[in-house]
């Protein structure tokens, strides 16, 4: 039998690149593997609803499948780090990740909404990030995108507080917390900007560190917000908890 000619080498290797590339997709196309993005407390989308999906096919996850990296994924992830030598941080780095694909080579990613739907993503309706992104508008117009991005953030997070209501319009229309809805900035049409603060905020991007509260120093008068630990000044605002 003749040797192969280096083309057809070529084209062979492309071809099993290619089946290989093929079979970590869905029928529609998304990717059946973790990405590379390190995933931590706060993170959030379809890595995070895999990440659940695969700890729970392990039996090492008993909370909910909702794509919200908190507590519960994190002792989770600490767990699986610790059955398999690896650092015990709760978050999924490269060594994690590669011992969490390896250790469930039998499992079948779902796709969950995580991506957009009718303008909505994930638990977010499309009414909640329009809603969003017009308190990020109202509030926060003039800051450096980072701090628009945070406001969206401390959104989020209220929504993983117990001491806050549960729902998207609950939390922005709630008595005396965002000014926007005090002096009727709330209802200025948002530009694309707050639109994508708030979607990268809903990725996963919280560049508070976990705030629940921020204010502007050079005009807050309340003794109450001055009292809250501060986590960071991020343009004119201060975050804290």
């Amino acid at each position: 039998m003749a040797r192969p000619t280096l083309r057809a080498r070529w084209l062979v290797r492309l071809i099993l690149l290619a089946m290989t590339a093929c079979s970590t997709l869905d029928a529609g196309g998304v990717a059946r593997a973790l990405s590379d993005k390190t995933l931590m407390k706060g993170s959030r989308g379809e890595d995070v609803y895999e990440l659940q999906d695969r700890l729970k096919y392990l039996g090492m996850y008993r909370g909910a499948v909702d794509g919200i990296f908190g507590w519960d994924t994190y002792w989770s992830v600490g767990s699986f780090q610790s059955g398999h030598a690896l650092p015990v941080t709760g978050q999924v780095d490269d060594a994690t990740r590669r011992a969490l694909l390896q250790a469930t080579r039998g499992f079948e990613p779902r796709h969950h909404s995580s991506t957009h739907v009718a303008g909505g993503v994930g638990r977010f309706s499309a009414n909640d990030i329009k809603l969003m992104a017009n308190a990020v508008y109202g509030e926060a117009r003039g800051e450096p995108y980072i701090g628009q991005v945070a406001v969206a953030a401390v959104i989020l997070n209220r929504l993983d507080d117990p001491r806050f209501p549960k729902s998207v319009p609950g939390i922005i229309f709630q008595p005396g917390a965002f000014t926007a809805v005090s002096d009727g900035q709330i209802g200025l049409s948002p530009n694309p900007q707050a639109r994508k603060a708030v979607m990268d905020a809903v990725r996963g991007w919280d560049p508070t560190g976990g705030a629940v509260y921020y204010f502007n120093p050079a005009t807050a008068t309340s003794k109450w917000i001055w009292s809250r630990p501060q986590i960071k000044r991020i343009g004119k605002h201060i975050f804290c908890r």
